[in-house]
């Protein structure tokens, strides 16, 4: 059988589609290259370009590959650009979540596999954060993910759609073998930018927001090596077609670095001093967000292998020397 890999070209979902070949899986990907990168596809997927909201290829999709599970990455994720246009943000994260979903339904698909974010959590909830933990997401972008956890979540009670959430924390790196990573022009990823601005392609670093109730006032978030994320999505389908229950898991390291700290970590990785600029909070972002993983390691024995952030400082560097972006 065939998993459906929405998305595919993109960052974390080009990473999971090698991760899948690697172990010999069938993978179709669907992406409209909006922001995607065709190249970046593993070799030995099929794919497919178009809108994950277009029944009628779903349907065809679906049929002509015998798809037996999704992996559901696309969609918007800035958070910035979800505060000024929150209605781009529901229809391409909340209204075609909902088409994929209905279509995977009606070919009766079992399970589905769904990327959501930690910031669905409430701002002031006790860190580190586990699943169970108060739900308040405070963007565009956050709460249309959490819609969609909702609709995933009713839709497995009434049918025999099985599914799994996981929440990503702050996901950076690229793959060891340099055959992806973040290729997004304007992306706002903290150590892609820090990257680029240490190889003089962007004059200088925004730190947006030094007043956070943080150590040194910028804000700490829980990087995730990109690798380690596309091994959690493997592991939870393999629990689904186990026949795993419906659920969600918290995919982190469990330990927090600060805006600041990360630029000493790629001025020490890189050895280049970072110009920065101080610049107000933006609109959306959480002080804090650092994860609880015992469910996952406990669960799905999870266990991950690029900890280190001069690592995946490293990686993220050696992959933006490779490209012009």
């Amino acid at each position: 059988m065939t998993i459906l890999v929405t998305g595919g070209a993109g960052y974390i979902g080009s990473h999971t589609v090698h991760a899948l070949l690697d172990r010999g899986d069938t993978v179709v990907v669907l992406d409209d290259l909006s922001t995607g990168v065709k190249a970046q596809v593993g070799a030995g997927a099929a794919f497919v370009q178009g809108d994950v909201a277009d029944t009628a290829l779903l349907r065809r999709v679906i049929a002509e590959h015998g798809v037996d599970s999704v992996i559901h990455f696309a969609g918007s994720i800035v958070v910035p650009e979800s505060v000024a246009d929150p209605l781009a943000y529901y229809d391409n994260n909340v209204v075609k979540s909902r088409a994929l979903i209905a279509a995977c339904v009606a070919a009766n698909v079992p399970q589905m596999i769904f990327s959501s974010t930690a910031t669905v959590y409430a701002e002031d909830a006790a860190q580190p954060l586990a699943e169970a933990s108060p739900k308040a997401p405070i963007s565009p972008y956050a709460r249309s993910k959490l819609m969609t956890e909702w609709m995933l979540e009713d839709v497995s009670k009434a049918t025999k759609l099985r599914h799994m959430v996981l929440r990503y924390f702050n996901v950076a790196g690229a793959d060891p073998k340099g055959r992806t990573g973040q290729s997004t022009p304007k992306a706002t990823h903290l150590i892609k930018r820090a990257a680029q601005v240490a190889l003089g392609r962007v004059p200088h670093l925004d730190i947006f927001g030094t007043d956070y109730p943080t150590p040194d006032g910028t804000g700490v978030r829980d990087y995730i090596h990109v690798s380690d994320l596309a091994a959690a999505h493997l592991l939870a389908l393999d629990a689904l077609k186990k026949g795993a229950t419906s659920t969600a898991y918290n995919v982190g390291y469990g330990k927090g670095a600060s805006v600041r700290e990360v630029i000493t970590g790629v001025e020490r990785v890189t050895g280049s001093k970072l110009p920065v600029k101080e610049s107000p909070r933006r609109p959306g972002d959480p002080p804090t967000l650092i994860s609880d993983p015992s469910r996952i390691k406990a669960q799905l024995g999870w266990k991950p292998a690029h900890e280190d952030l001069d690592g995946i400082i490293a990686s993220a560097f050696a992959w933006e020397k490779r490209i012009n972006t």
